[in-house]
């Protein structure tokens, strides 16, 4: 395996590792929703501004006024989704939030359809309906503890976040040009401004623990763990770097069964592994049963 490849492969485990740990910092911070986000963007933009800075990135070369604007405009799509994600653990659990959450990819090609014009297959509808039926399975088992109207509203939560993070990544989409690092500092200093007037400044005195958590989440959950993608994202193929995505939700369901007991039933079991192997299926380009085979040589370039 070229060593580039193999660095890519372990950054890109080490991310998604770190991604799958967020919703226990999320918990244990003990601090409200609006705080968690608002000293995750404060920290983590000073964390990726030195980043950009130690990568030359800081220079308005980079930038022009309408770029500027749609990254902003991505910021606050992706602090909203924070928002709504994090909200969703107290009310649903870690793992229900994040398998819900995964279905962000169909409600990005439901958007490129509407705005960019890109066709919906067959296939794609295909795969979209086992989400779908995955995403049924869920709502209709509460597991342990789950009280019915408190659980579908993390649900509803974890599916306006996974609706957020689609229209950031439509926007990114037409912002090749400007550095992954960068894009990322501009969203995270948007969102810091736009949260300052709304934080109810619980966190200033909260105890020492739950400032160790909320500075695991700016420096590590934010500044590393973009780092990490990134360079794992230009070193790996499209089709290793999907593959590996799936980390972060298992991992995230592990968590929250370690950390807080919450064991899924046989039914949001199903849910979760329908949502995961519709989405792989839809990153892979796997065929569907009866759906026309694509070419050999269309195979090979995906």
């Amino acid at each position: 395996m070229d060593t580039s490849i193999r660095r890519g492969l372990w950054e890109m485990i080490a991310a998604m590792l770190i991604s799958g740990t967020i919703g226990w910092f999320v918990l244990v911070s003990g601090v409200s929703v609006i705080e968690v986000v608002f000293w995750r963007c404060v920290i983590g933009g000073l964390t990726l501004l030195l980043v950009c800075a130690l990568l030359g990135y800081l220079r308005l070369s980079l930038l022009t006024w309408a770029n500027l604007g749609m990254a902003m405009l991505s910021g606050v799509a992706i602090v909203g989704n924070w928002l709504l994600l994090f909200e969703s653990y107290s009310h649903a659990s870690i793992a229900i939030s994040t398998a819900v959450y995964n279905v962000q990819p169909f409600m990005l090609v439901m958007l490129a359809a509407v705005f960019l014009g890109e066709k919906i297959t067959v296939q794609k509808l295909a795969w979209l309906s086992v989400a779908f039926l995955g995403m049924l399975a869920i709502v209709t088992a509460h597991g342990d503890g789950q009280r019915g109207g408190d659980y579908l509203a993390g649900i509803a939560l974890a599916l306006g976040a996974a609706f957020l993070y689609a229209v950031a990544a439509l926007i990114i989409k037409r912002l090749k040009e400007v550095p992954p690092h960068l894009m990322a500092l501009i969203q995270v200093a948007t969102g810091a401004v736009l949260l300052a007037p709304w934080v109810p400044w619980h966190s200033v005195s909260a105890t020492p623990n739950a400032w160790a958590a909320l500075v695991t989440l700016g420096v590590v959950h934010t500044g590393l763990m973009y780092v990490l993608l990134y360079g794992a994202i230009q070193k790996l193929p499209t089709a290793l770097t999907g593959a590996l995505s799936f980390i972060y939700p298992i991992s995230a369901i592990l968590v929250d069964w370690i950390a807080f007991g919450h064991r899924l039933g046989w039914l949001q079991w199903l849910g979760v592994v329908a949502i995961l192997l519709a989405t792989v299926g839809l990153q892979r380009g796997w065929l569907w049963p009866g759906s026309p085979r694509r070419s050999k040589s269309a195979r090979q370039a995906h």
